[in-house]
């Protein structure tokens, strides 16, 4: 019996110490995020490789499969900030959607949930639809942060107020105190990209009409 318990906080010890790494460096990306520092991406490709190996080990398929388009994006967007960062280049500002754009992008959202959420339903996959909705949310707003939409903020703060309802059912507790983290953080973000946004003598509005 004491063997048994020994292996078990072993083994807790462990994949706490591995989520606790991820958590720690999630935490950075988006601190460096909110300054708009080019470094952000660096944090969130690491950090990103670890919940994928976090994220499968407790059949949270959805959520391990958003960590392989987290990692390309991560790459992403480290070139498009980079690329802006060049004399010669424009530099990407902050910039906001019409409301065109953000209907089109919910209704991705929505549909992609839908269909996802029924394709696993009857697996051992429990909370599919949440599980969905948070990954695709999460796809179109990581797209968002690349292209400096000021609006991403307000996305986040509803995928991940979600996320902690499915983190904490997969005691994946770490986790749940990172995006209780995030929301806080959220804030500080929205407010100094709509700031910096302001600041602009020609505010851009994508998909204006």
């Amino acid at each position: 019996m004491t063997e048994i318990l020994s292996i078990v906080v072993s083994e807790f010890k462990q994949n706490s110490v591995i989520e606790l790494t991820a958590v720690l460096l999630a935490i950075a990306y988006l601190l460096l995020a909110v300054r708009q520092n080019i470094a952000c991406w660096y944090a969130a490709f690491v950090s990103t490789a670890i919940f994928l190996y976090v994220f499968w080990q407790v059949n949270l398929y959805m959520e391990s499969g958003l960590q392989v388009y987290y990692l390309a994006m991560a790459v992403y967007g480290w070139s498009q900030w980079r690329r802006s960062a060049q004399p010669e280049a424009t530099s990407l500002s902050v910039t906001t959607w019409s409301w065109q754009y953000h209907a089109i992008a919910l209704a991705l959202i929505i549909v992609a949930t839908l269909i996802s959420g029924s394709l696993l339903t009857g697996t051992d996959q429990r909370l599919a639809y949440v599980d969905s909705f948070t990954t695709w949310g999460a796809v179109v707003t990581t797209f968002m942060v690349t292209r400096k939409i000021l609006e991403n903020w307000i996305y986040w703060l509803v995928i991940d107020g979600v996320s902690i309802f499915l983190y904490l059912d997969r005691e994946l507790y770490f986790t749940a105190m990172l995006f209780a983290i995030y929301i806080v953080i959220i804030f500080f973000g929205f407010f100094a990209w709509k700031r910096e946004y302001q600041q602009q003598p020609h505010k851009v509005n994508q998909g204006a009409s």
